[in-house]
């Protein structure tokens, strides 16, 4: 069985200031969802799902549904703030979505099948993919036998600002443990670092491994999900500002031995828009990708 990716593209990043995911930076006019694309196929995935809003379907469907024809499987998911339990009422001054655990119960009934779940504005880099496809494809999966591709943290900075990232403690058999959100990591004198609840710098080491959002599930995380967000919702729904996040699901997962997770290393080195200043270096990057004859100068010819 062939795993599907399911790519997250509803948000617009307020850092960034624009649309990023559409924004084309190949030779030939492609984006990074293209080439997540391109890596995914290589690596045997059957079928591509997009999470997006409404308003930006059109945008969409005109960049990617003629290229895309014929080389997989493509469909498309919804997240809007009022797909939320009957019901439920929430705060006025609510302006976007409840986070990517909400992104993800949007494609429940696009996906059969184990899934990789991406953010469309990070190239993640072909094993990445691969070691995803091959975790389901060669090993006998149970229903609650999950995955994620971690990244060594000195390998997924930017240089234009701080980042937020997972970070991962794992077990001696490379299961996850727990994943803890840490905002404002950057390198300083000292190697790199992250800002602590005092905004006092904690040093990690660059081989730490981190979540980049590079999740692999089988369908029943959809049914996680669901009751996650049910006990969530009850909780935060006046509040504008509350996310519901993939990680949260997972952590309380692992603490109460429901499901496992493996982490996946990449050997890749990734790289992504966090910021409007980061768009010369994403450039640059996948033109030595295919310079180094990683991708082709145009990739849907």
């Amino acid at each position: 069985m062939k795993p599907t990716l399911l790519i997250l593209a509803a948000g617009i990043g307020s850092r960034y200031g624009s649309l990023k995911q559409i924004d084309p930076l190949g030779p030939s006019g492609e984006t990074i969802i293209d080439y997540s694309i391109y890596d995914a196929i290589r690596a045997g995935f059957g079928k591509v799902v997009f999470v997006i809003k409404e308003n930006i379907a059109t945008e969409f469907k005109e960049v990617f549904s003629d290229k895309i024809k014929g080389k997989i499987s493509l469909d498309y998911a919804y997240q809007e703030i009022d797909k939320v339990p009957d019901g439920v009422v929430w705060s006025k001054d609510r302006i976007k979505p409840w986070g990517t655990g909400h992104a993800v119960m949007m494609a429940a009934d696009k996906i059969h099948e184990p899934f990789a779940v991406i953010n469309a504005d990070d190239f993640y880099g072909r094993s990445a993919y691969q070691v995803l496809s091959d975790f389901y494809r060669n090993n006998p999966w149970k229903e609650n036998d999950f995955c994620m591709v971690g990244f060594e943290v000195g390998r997924s900075l930017s240089e234009h600002g701080t980042v937020s990232r997972g970070v991962c403690t794992a077990d001696e058999n490379s299961f996850l443990v727990d994943v803890t959100e840490r905002t404002k990591i950057a390198r300083n004198e000292k190697g790199i670092a992250y800002l602590d609840d005092e905004d006092k710098p904690v040093q990690i080491a660059e081989d730490t491994i981190v979540s980049m959002n590079f999740w692999g599930f089988t369908p029943s995380f959809f049914g996680h999900l669901q009751s996650g967000f049910l006990e969530f919702i009850k909780q935060n729904a006046s509040d504008p500002k509350a996310e519901f996040y993939i990680p949260t699901v997972v952590n309380n997962l692992i603490q109460s031995r429901t499901a496992g997770v493996k982490i996946l290393k990449s050997s890749d080195q990734w790289f992504g828009m966090t910021y409007r200043e980061d768009r010369e270096m994403v450039i640059s990057k996948i033109r030595g990708l295919i310079e180094t004859g990683n991708y082709p100068e145009n990739l849907w010819k």
